[in-house]
């Protein structure tokens, strides 16, 4: 399991099938928030299997973890299940505001 701590998270990825739709709104609303904590983390949008290689954080939902995983192998892949209740950004932005690590949850 891949594990970042929150000072050496830089660049987190927002990723769809595509990198058009979904994956653009999803990584504005993030880039939004981790702007207004005052964060210097850089929030981008992407195909899933164009992640870039030093990415830190892949967020992604649930049905394209997988192949997250395997296009960056050195990232944190947080998934969520629903765009309209995000977990995975809710718990990024937790994390990183209070400086802990993050890392991909265990499943249950």
């Amino acid at each position: 399991m891949v594990v970042k701590r929150a000072a050496d998270v830089k660049l987190v990825v927002f990723v769809c099938e595509a990198g058009m739709g979904s994956s653009l709104i999803g990584a504005t609303q993030l880039k939004k928030r981790i702007k207004d904590l005052g964060l210097d983390v850089r929030v981008i949008h992407s195909p899933v299997n164009e992640i870039p290689p030093n990415t830190d954080v892949v967020v992604s939902h649930q049905g394209l973890s997988e192949r997250a995983r395997k296009a960056a192998p050195n990232a944190v892949v947080l998934s969520f299940k629903n765009f309209l209740n995000n977990s995975a950004s809710e718990y990024l932005l937790r994390s990183l505001a209070a400086g802990e690590d993050v890392a991909e949850p265990l499943a249950s």
